[in-house]
């Protein structure tokens, strides 16, 4: 019943999205319109009004969802983050290091600048003012991070995490921050890229496309994939297995982590607890690189389809999103409302900052339309940040798209979702917010430093041409 109501809520979220024509100029997901319908529905809104405008024994006085399905729901998010993160680089061609830094060396920058920043920001709001005025659990300071630049999946998929670290809350205030930071990311890109369109910013990077180097060695004209064209099995059913596998090979190695941590330095529950709360989907990733590394090696590079990956990978991301969102606790946005709105006002300015101040100083030539694609994933994931390149640039004769997608195989693993983003909520809890924050700021001022000196001259190159 849960899936079905599930189904019925996305098909309703497509609807919504295509006969309101506001929900489409924003650009919001069918998935995050049906999560929203279905917490406008739920207890916390629906139930809420009824029990106190009508009577609260009366039937919908939990809203139209019974609480054993909200249960289930809110059982799936932990579960399919897993399946999304297994899923990165399953299918994907992974270019050397040196060919991805040769495309994408000052978006990479860029992009960890402006993610460890979010670390400091946030981290900093909380020891300077939020703790010490509405006594916070330090836990917030990585929210920001985790809500903009992770996204609804990863705020999801940390709930455990947040829930086995006394700061149950912090979940659902990562949501409310994924959603904001949607919404902000589209508002202010579409202003953005107004403004570069009338201020001429943009038009520089559509006079021709630069010479685009392919380091995928990826040919379209390649044949369908033999594992997509297979008879013995259907195609979907052999790709879910390669996910399983990502996935096991991750709780393999979670489990050698965390055994290694009970030998060592947590012998005998002694020492600090760190692997313990380090939830799968990070290391689903990493177990994805291995697999497709080893399809590589074996000469396999080519069997897995790509584009049926992506199906599995955005089904799994739209359930997730839908569970997620519906079993959204308002009454914790409620309770930590000034955090809330101090932690999106901090991270939607220091986005902004990196666009307006750092872009033209790092990323050299085309660094409107590359900006954009950094300042879009932030606030709102990658999809913002592609959704706003396409804007800009919908040619890509900056370049920017490739750097843009190159720049994810050196960003993600860590960041975004990554493995400091799991880490970063054990790492506050046990020593603390102050040291994180001493740590992050150390990641950010050397990747600042490094691509002000590293990319200097093509920043000197733009501010020329743009009067900067």
């Amino acid at each position: 019943m849960a899936m079905l109501v599930l189904g019925l809520l996305l098909l309703a979220g497509k609807w919504l999205r295509v006969r309101i024509a506001l929900l489409g100029r924003l650009f919001l997901p069918s998935a995050v319109i049906a999560g929203v319908l279905a917490l406008l529905l739920g207890p916390d809104v629906l139930g809420r009004l009824w029990a106190t405008l009508v009577d609260a024994e009366a039937p919908l006085a939990t809203g139209l969802f019974p609480r054993e399905l909200i249960e289930v729901w809110g059982g799936l998010p932990g579960l399919l983050i897993s399946v999304v993160f297994a899923a990165l680089f399953l299918g994907k061609p992974i270019p050397t290091l040196a060919a991805i830094w040769r495309h994408a060396g000052p978006m990479v920058a860029h992009g960890q600048t402006l993610a460890w920043g979010q670390y400091v920001i946030g981290l900093g709001f909380v020891l300077l003012l939020l703790t010490p005025a509405f006594d916070v659990d330090p836990l917030a300071g990585a929210l920001i991070e985790i809500g903009f630049e992770g996204g609804h999946g990863t705020a999801a998929g940390l709930a455990e995490t947040f829930r086995s670290l006394g700061f149950a809350s912090g979940a659902d205030l990562a949501l409310g921050l994924a959603t904001v930071g949607v919404v902000a990311g589209v508002l202010i890109g579409t202003l953005l890229v107004n403004w570069g369109v009338r201020s001429g910013r943009l038009s520089a990077e559509a006079i021709q496309k630069p010479d685009a180097e392919d380091i995928s060695d990826h040919d379209e004209r390649e044949p369908v994939p033999r594992l997509a064209r297979t008879r013995s099995i259907d195609p979907l059913s052999i790709h879910l297995g390669f996910i399983a596998l990502a996935i096991a090979l991750g709780w393999l190695m979670l489990e050698v982590l965390v055994w290694i941590e009970s030998v060592t330095w947590n012998a005998g529950g002694q020492g600090f607890a760190l692997m313990t709360h380090i939830p799968l989907f990070p290391l689903a990733m990493v177990g994805g690189v291995v697999v497709q590394g080893l399809l590589m090696r074996l000469g396999h590079a080519q069997s897995l389809d790509r584009q049926l990956i992506n199906r599995i990978a955005g089904a799994a991301l739209d359930v997730l999103i839908v569970s997620a969102l519906a079993t959204l606790s308002l009454e914790a946005i409620e309770t930590h409302f000034w955090t809330f709105v101090v932690l999106a006002a901090a991270g939607i300015g220091w986005s902004l900052f990196g666009f307006l101040l750092l872009a033209p100083r790092i990323l050299g030539e085309y660094w409107f339309a590359k900006g954009l694609a950094n300042f879009g994933q932030g606030l709102g994931m990658t999809v913002v940040g592609l959704l706003l390149v396409r804007m800009a640039d919908p040619n890509n004769r900056s370049g920017a798209l490739d750097s843009f997608g190159y720049k994810q195989l050196l960003f993600e693993p860590v960041v975004g979702g990554g493995l400091f983003t799991a880490a970063s909520l054990p790492l506050i809890h046990q020593f603390g917010a102050l040291p994180v924050l001493m740590g992050c700021g150390v990641m950010m001022t050397g990747w600042l430093v490094f691509g002000l000196l590293a990319f200097r001259n093509h920043g000197q190159d733009v501010r020329q041409t743009t009067g900067d």
